[in-house]
């Protein structure tokens, strides 16, 4: 079974469970400012995790492309990736333990779906500590599905444990199902979570706490269950594979290195930076292919992309491939995907440019780093933060090539103290960036749900005053302040500002009710709703409507009344790209 059957069963099995099916969302996480990308499939769904009612129902199920760059370091294994595709399904609060475990058990083991191999299946579960009970009833759910007791194993909250990303919010236990990966040898009848043989499938994640200021974990009102199933690593396991890296998905793009490279037979390290290659042309496609138009720089996630091309460009030298060839694997990614992921196709050109862009880019500095570098390491036992960071702002090395570097010569590289240097310069500190990719609920304080309708406001008004041509190309929210990105190709001016500042401020004295319906996207335009990329929406949305003068498809929250939102205030106009402009705002 291929990626494409398996992610088609996936649906068709939820959706025989009463699950609506959604699209993916963006890779650019919509105000939620507590991660740079989406990680898993809850982030697009966080108000509704929270309580809003989802125009589709209680049941949802996608298939949602994510980024994660927590296990960089692992990716060049047989299994890590940052890259991926995520199956998920949720109870908005109908469903709960005993319905998702039934479910995972039939989908991945009956003949009719998936087929897997019982015997080579075994599952964690919470430990239990202070805040929580063990997990015996996911322990004995499992149980009565045939799963024995010695495949079961108990794991403290690291391990098995969901939540939250900031101090509050919904948290709970989670079960973890793992694959016996090797085909050759039985799986042991004992299940050891250690043993890099046990792949980890699936993920069932029960929020039914909430953690309050106090740090007290009470019972939600509202008890969700949110799953992840990695298409990547099923897939491997469909296949009988013991690596990712040889399913249908990244394969031809493995072949196409190996074309490059000259290598018939790659010994370890070798084959480690043909998958890092792989892994990071394929993050740095899909992120460029986004419709939110990110290009590689020094800050969130165009430094991202800026990793990722310039480690692949290295690991291609060492491979002998010292010419630009990145925009050759990323056509190949584009097409394997571009039915999938639309948006992947229509930005083809504006991905391999930017690529493209990049690849020369580095490699006019990359012979002069390497240079400085033996330079800087010859004789030492470590390099330090002040020379790292030399290496980052005169040669373009992001601190991972350094770090590899030095590791190639049994050397330290003092990170910290790039972390300094960076923060000094005001650029995007690797400290920062590791807290965002964290991931978690975003932010849902009562000030930026304030923030949130006051950017509905922002929206209408500037097409009020400036453009009706003016449309939304992204926003990002915290609790201190909006952040509004629109088209528009050139700097406003101070009385036009001023215009767009009176009036929304207007429209919060006039004290208008702020009215949530749900109807079908058709409806939504011909009601005049104003959407951000409206190829993203399931056949129901959510319409919030401020009287005559604001409608917009949004996922909410909302404040009731434009009168709770006290004085709006804009602190600045900027460009961010050609032809995007940027507006900074607060509620004071």
């Amino acid at each position: 079974m291929d990626s494409k059957e398996l992610k088609q069963k996936y649906l068709d099995f939820f959706r025989s469970k009463g699950h609506a099916i959604i699209k993916s969302a963006s890779l650019i996480p919509e105000n939620d400012p507590s991660v740079l990308f989406t990680t898993a499939g809850m982030h697009p769904l966080v108000p509704f995790l929270m309580g809003t009612p989802h125009p589709l129902g209680k049941r949802i199920a996608d298939v949602q492309k994510c980024i994660r760059t927590q296990d960089i370091d692992e990716v060049g294994d047989e299994t890590h990736t940052t890259c991926f595709e995520m199956l998920g399904n949720w109870s908005l609060g109908d469903y709960f333990k005993k319905e998702a475990i039934e479910w995972s058990w039939e989908f991945l083991t009956s003949k009719q779906w998936l087929g897997l191999d019982p015997k080579r299946l075994a599952v964690t579960c919470f430990e239990g500590d202070k805040d929580a009970p063990k997990d015996e009833e996911a322990a004995s759910i499992w149980l009565s599905q045939g799963v024995p007791k010695e495949r079961i194993a108990f794991l403290p909250k690291k391990d098995n444990w969901w939540g939250p990303a900031g101090e509050t919010g919904p948290c709970g236990p989670d079960t973890e199902m793992f694959y016996w990966k090797k085909n050759n040898v039985p799986a042991p009848k004992t299940f050891d979570p250690e043993d890099k043989n046990w792949v980890e499938i699936w993920n069932d994640v029960f929020m039914q706490y909430n953690r309050t200021k106090e740090g007290k974990f009470e019972q939600l009102k509202q008890k969700n269950v949110d799953t992840g199933l990695g298409v990547e690593r099923v897939t491997m396991v469909l296949q009988g594979l013991e690596d990712i890296y040889q399913i249908e998905t990244f394969k031809p793009v493995m072949d196409r290195i190996r074309e490059l490279s000259k290598i018939r037979n790659p010994d370890g390290g070798q084959m480690r930076s043909m998958r890092i290659i792989t892994d990071h042309i394929r993050g740095a496609t899909f992120i460029l292919g986004d419709d939110k138009g990110i290009v590689p720089s020094n800050v969130d996630q165009g430094y991202i992309i800026r990793r990722f091309i310039r480690r692949a460009i290295r690991h291609g030298l060492l491979l002998g491939i010292d010419y630009e060839f990145l925009t050759q694997l990323a056509e190949i990614i584009i097409d394997l995907y571009k039915d999938d992921y639309e948006e992947l196709g229509r930005n083809k050109h504006f991905v391999l440019s930017e690529i493209e862009k990049e690849d020369r880019k580095f490699r006019e500095t990359l012979t002069k780093g390497l240079r400085e570098f033996e330079r800087l390491a010859e004789g030492k036992k470590n390099i330090c933060g002040e020379d790292c960071f030399l290496l980052f702002q005169s040669y373009g090395f992001p601190m991972e090539i350094t770090k590899e570097l030095c590791e190639e010569k049994k050397i330290c590289a003092d990170e910290k103290g790039f972390n300094e240097e960076y923060e000094k310069h005001k650029e995007l500190s690797r400290v920062g960036a590791e807290k965002k990719f964290k991931g978690g609920l975003g932010d849902t304080s009562e000030m930026s749900i304030k923030l949130h309708t006051a950017t509905h406001l922002l929206n209408e008004a500037l097409r009020t005053v400036v453009s009706k041509d003016i449309a939304q190309k992204g926003s990002n929210i915290t609790p201190e302040r909006l952040r509004f990105d629109f088209n528009f190709d050139r700097k406003l001016l101070p009385e036009e500002l001023k215009k767009v500042e009176d009036l929304v401020n207007q429209k919060i004295k006039e004290a208008i009710p702020v009215v949530r319906e749900e109807m079908s996207v058709k409806e939504a335009k011909a009601k005049g709703a104003q959407a951000e990329f409206e190829e993203k929406y399931g056949e129901k949305v959510s319409v919030y409507t401020i009287d005559t003068f604001s409608c917009e498809i949004c996922m909410g929250p909302h404040v009731k009344n434009t009168s709770e939102l006290g004085h709006f205030k804009i602190v600045k106009e900027e460009s961010v790209a050609a032809g995007v402009r940027r507006i900074k705002a607060v509620l004071e």
